[in-house]
């Protein structure tokens, strides 16, 4: 049975919300759920999170899971509101990442310098996945695939033929991930783009993000051929070395995400915010580099 996919676009962040259906038992996962966050104000909001449910209640589906494919860097995650919003309805469903986010977690405890509140042993999810792991929404059976390279937790949800990549691949005119946050490696990404090269050809492929050039819709899934043919980073014939000096030579250049430290401190936490400092005030934490200056 194929699932059923409804996409959302965040046009803020570029992001890709993912709603997988099994058609004929209505049960769903929710993938990769965005908040709406204002830097400049502070203001966090659930505008784009509220259209999901909406979505959800419209088309009667039942939320077995929600999935995050990696602990994104450039936007905040409603994992957490979304459980809690559908729980107060019926029965909650689970938070799912992949098991490597406990390296990530604990990568970022140390640059955050995050006090013993937080514990970074994956407590905050409800289910940390294994490569080779699976997980149902009704009839339909995901099989979890290790795609890290880009993050240390990245994986990939497989639904039949339907696979969610994360931020593995953008749309073939984006290409690929970047590789140098703490964790990643362009050799460990190529190595994971090659798995998922050997998925059928018709695989369709559902990511993450897409920026599209004005003018341009954004693209929310492209097939397996598709990547191979036209990726302009790594296509069926591209080698590793030649893809490793592609990936190092535009990292070199990127800038950091304007979301990065807010997204980090948020979605370590499986979407729920630091504990308040001062009566109910929230604070997101900024490391400075400060190496040279002096008063």
């Amino acid at each position: 049975m194929k699932p059923q996919v409804r996409s959302f676009h965040h046009r803020a962040t570029g992001t890709w919300t993912h709603i997988v259906v099994d058609p004929e038992t209505l049960r769903a996962a929710i993938i990769d759920p965005v908040l709406d966050f204002d830097l400049y104000s502070g203001q966090i909001s659930t505008g784009s999170a509220q259209r999901l449910l909406e979505y959800v209640a419209t088309a009667q589906l039942g939320i077995d899971w929600i999935l995050e494919t990696h602990a994104h860097a450039d936007h905040l995650t409603a994992a957490a509101w979304l459980k809690h919003a559908l729980g107060s309805a019926g029965a909650a469903p689970a938070i799912g990442i992949g098991q490597g986010i406990l390296a990530v977690q604990a990568t970022f405890k140390q640059k955050l310098n995050l006090d013993d509140q937080f514990v970074a042993d994956g407590r905050q999810f409800d289910t940390l996945f294994r490569d080779g792991d699976t997980l149902c929404i009704g009839d339909l059976e995901a099989h979890v695939i290790a795609t890290p390279g880009h993050t240390a937790d990245s994986v990939t949800y497989l639904f039949d033929d339907a696979a969610f990549i994360g931020d593995t691949l953008f749309a073939p005119r984006g290409g690929s991930a970047r590789c140098d946050f703490p964790g990643a490696d362009a050799a460990t990404l190529f190595r994971s783009i090659q798995r998922l090269y050997s998925l059928p050809d018709t695989t369709r492929l559902y990511l993450a993000h897409d920026y599209p050039p004005d003018g341009e819709e954004a693209v929310s899934q492209v097939t397996i051929a598709e990547q191979k043919a036209s990726n302009i980073h790594v296509q069926a014939d591209t080698r590793e070395a030649e893809f490793v000096a592609l990936r190092e030579k535009r990292d070199a250049t990127l800038p950091v995400p304007k979301l990065l430290w807010p997204s980090l401190q948020m979605n370590i936490r499986g979407g729920r915010l630091p504990s308040p400092e001062t009566g109910d005030q929230v604070f997101f934490k900024l490391p400075l580099d400060a190496a040279g200056f002096s008063t």
